[in-house]
């Protein structure tokens, strides 16, 4: 309950209108304050300060109806603006970095802006009487809808400043490379320590509980996996005395009715059981970086595939997404990504379904190798990526898995590169990688 209450709870955050209906809910707040001030407080403004707080009951009526009509008309453009930006990325480059701007800050703030100058507006406008009606200006807020209004036109210049940088590929490429380091930072704290086993060194471990028996739980749900509470599994399998393996890992799809995680024990779970482990999984239609660092490599790998289609034929793009991923894998090449078996006392409770060091870099170079067939710049870029990478860290095992996919490259430059004079450049990233590597392989004991 508490993982899906999280997850809903992090969605929210994340919606479009969440942060906009709290900046109207702050602005009809305001309005309410300073109508009270108005009321109760006899501040005599009016004729102190005419020129600014003098206003009648109609020229105020006329002055917060325009700001409102406005604001609106605004609120109207700035959402067009965004749904075109949304279109053009979503063709351009991927669908799945739509979430990015959605989850904006900015563009959530300038939205909340106009909307809630509108909805001032109105609150306001409600309480304004001529002589008439017994004849009551709230001077003060009439004021504040005005300098409102300036506020706005300065949120709009912003706005249109700001669209026009963001939807450029450098600005899209940033980011998704940003939220995926900060999601790399977030799932992998700690660094590899000298004594660190890598993530399935531990085999022997596994091996020894290769003879027993499993009843698979089904999933109760088709979509893709958010997130898992691992404490949650643990505590489970400790309280019911027996070893959970997880047959799917977070970003994996499941299907309703296929195993999700198996029981180890002389009989199978019972419906409680069932019913507390996939309450432990988060399952939705899309993925999500909270737990997934692979979806982000996703993200660039897609708009990096995107460019180097035929249709589009942007190797720049490619490139550069290959850069951000080296930054990344820069990150994870000292991360300790952890083993894939949780203990309590000593007992193995959690066999887990993770990533691994190998498995990140092949969701990120694998795709972009195969569908760069004869482009030198971007062949060359992935092995100068993987000499970054090696520099980075000394383990055995990440090492030979930067030294297969740099085998893996050259053997498509090979294939694919007729000309000698172009593949010398491929050739000279390939001989500057492997002193990279044999650096380390003498240097490592």
């Amino acid at each position: 309950m508490l993982t899906l209450l999280h997850r809903r709870w992090q969605n929210i955050r994340s919606s479009f209108w969440f942060l906009p209906a709290l900046i109207v809910l702050g602005a009809v707040g305001l309005a309410a304050v300073l109508i009270w001030i108005d009321m109760t407080v006899d501040l005599a403004i009016a004729e102190r300060w005419p020129l600014l707080f003098g206003a009648g009951a109609d020229g105020s009526r006329s002055l917060l109806t325009v700001v409102a009509s406005s604001m609106i008309m605004v609120a109207g453009v700035v959402f067009s603006i965004t749904i075109v930006a949304l279109s053009l990325t979503s063709s351009q480059y991927t669908s799945r970095v739509l979430g990015n701007f959605m989850r904006d800050r900015k563009n959530q703030v300038v939205l909340g802006v106009f909307v809630g100058i509108f909805a001032y507006c109105l609150v306001v406008l409600r309480v304004i009487r001529g002589v008439e009606e017994g004849g009551f200006v709230p001077s003060l807020a009439v004021l504040a809808g005005l300098i409102l209004a300036f506020v706005g036109v300065g949120y709009l210049i912003f706005f249109i400043h700001y669209i026009s940088i963001s939807i450029q590929s450098s600005s899209i490429v940033a980011k998704a490379a940003q939220e995926t380091l900060i999601a790399v930072n977030h799932l992998f704290p700690k660094r590899l320590g000298d004594d660190d086993v890598e993530e399935d060194a531990d085999s022997d471990l596994a091996m020894s509980h290769a003879d027993q028996t499993w009843f698979a739980v089904p999933a109760q749900k088709t979509g893709y996996i958010e997130s898992v509470d691992g404490d949650a599994l643990l505590v489970l399998a400790c309280e019911r005395g027996t070893i959970l393996r997880m047959e799917r890992g977070v970003g994996e799809f499941v299907v309703e009715g296929i195993p999700l995680i198996s029981v180890a024990g002389p009989g199978g779970p019972d419906d409680d059981t069932t019913d507390e482990l996939n309450a432990s999984y988060v399952i939705s239609p899309h993925r999500t970086m909270e737990q997934d660092a692979g979806f982000g490599i996703r993200q660039l790998v897609d708009i990096a595939l995107k460019g180097l289609s035929p249709g589009i034929n942007d190797t720049t793009t490619a490139t550069m997404c290959v850069d951000y991923l080296a930054a990344i894998h820069v990150r994870l090449a000292s991360a300790k990504i952890g083993t894939a078996h949780r203990l309590d006392q000593g007992e193995l409770r959690v066999i887990a379904r993770g990533p691994s060091f190998a498995s990140l870099l092949a969701e990120a170079f694998d795709q972009i190798r195969q569908n760069a067939a004869g482009n030198v710049a971007v062949l060359t870029r992935l092995l100068e990526s993987l000499e970054i990478i090696a520099g980075q860290t000394a383990d055995l095992r990440r090492r030979q898995a930067l030294r297969q996919q740099a085998e893996l490259i050259v053997a498509v430059a090979e294939r694919t590169i007729v000309s000698p004079h172009d593949r010398e450049d491929v050739e000279a990233a390939m001989l500057r990688l492997s002193q990279v590597l044999a650096m380390e392989d003498t240097a490592t004991p």
